[in-house]
């Protein structure tokens, strides 16, 4: 009866720790820092916005730059292979909230959809790693 209770015990220790490797593994987070250019598709065309991210473990600091929205600072998270991140534009003395929040995929390439003004106007983009 002991020798059963301890198999069980050195059974389900050795589970556990199995268990909590895999999630460790598969909640490394991705590499986003670095400069990136995106291809934003919205109801009124396509914009090419360059952001530069600045990463610390999962929290996102770094700049956005376009035609349409300007220059601005942004903030965010990256969990796993999970970006989100925000900043506030000022829309001729307007300011609307933006976020956009996506995937990095195996090939490092971020895809995922784009909010401004809290629906106002909304968007797909795709992002790759180059000049910003």
């Amino acid at each position: 009866m002991k020798y059963t209770i301890r198999v069980s015990k050195i059974l389900a220790t050795a589970i556990a720790i199995a268990l909590a490797g895999a999630v460790e593994a598969s909640a490394q987070t991705a590499d986003v820092a670095g400069a990136w250019t995106f291809t934003v598709t919205t109801e009124m065309g396509i914009t090419n916005p360059a952001v530069t991210l600045e990463q610390d473990g999962m929290t996102l600091t770094g700049h956005y730059s376009s035609e349409g929205l300007g220059e601005n600072d942004l903030t965010g998270t990256v969990t796993g292979s999970e970006i989100t991140f925000t900043f506030s534009a000022d829309l001729g003395g307007m300011v609307i909230d933006v976020v956009y929040t996506g995937t990095v995929d195996e090939d490092g390439e971020i895809s995922g959809t784009m909010d401004i003004g809290g629906g106002l106007l909304t968007g797909t983009f795709t992002a790759v790693r180059g000049e910003a």
